[in-house]
């Protein structure tokens, strides 16, 4: 009772985050394996509120030199692997209606689960090395932001590949 902080087990505060992230991702796994309709025209709603929120975030407390350095090069990889992980988006479009539809591949969430995995390291290693965990949050949000962007741009621009290649063929 001397006022001693309990310290959690070291084990456990890896094993919750990630038993926590393990289960929402079920749970959303099991609703992407359905086929939802797909509007192209609605695409950009999420990376322009997830830019608002960057653009905040970078606001309030901007990054240093070389946190826009590692802003910059964690945008790129962002996008890159947002390109990949459009192009695992499962998309169909309905000959007789032209409706799109999407299914997530359940690829695409093994992608963006490692993705959280790598950065729930990166950070947490990041605090036991003395890194900047500014400097970590700031390429997190960049690589968010580049792959929630790119994402729907490879599936806008193959969405309206397909209507066009359907309606070519009617």
């Amino acid at each position: 009772m001397g006022g001693q902080a309990v310290q959690p087990n070291g084990l456990m505060q890896y094993v919750i985050p990630i038993a926590v992230i393990a289960i929402v991702f079920l749970i959303r796994g099991r609703q992407m394996t359905r086929m939802r309709r797909l509007k192209l025209e609605q695409l950009w709603i999420v990376p322009a509120i997830y830019l608002v929120i960057v653009a905040a975030v970078f606001a309030t407390t901007p990054p240093t030199a070389k946190g826009w350095l590692a802003a910059v090069v964690a945008l790129a990889v962002g996008a890159v692997l947002g390109w990949q992980r459009g192009r695992l988006m499962a998309i169909h479009v309905d000959p007789e209606t032209h409706s799109l539809s999407q299914r997530a591949s359940p690829l695409a969430m093994l992608f963006l689960f490692a993705i959280v995995l790598v950065r729930m390291a990166a950070q947490s290693e990041g605090r036991a090395m003395h890194l900047d965990v500014q400097l970590v949050t700031d390429a997190a949000l960049a690589l968010a932001l580049g792959n929630f962007a790119v994402t729907r741009l490879e599936m806008y621009l193959r969405g309206k590949r397909l209507l066009a290649a359907v309606r070519a063929n009617r």
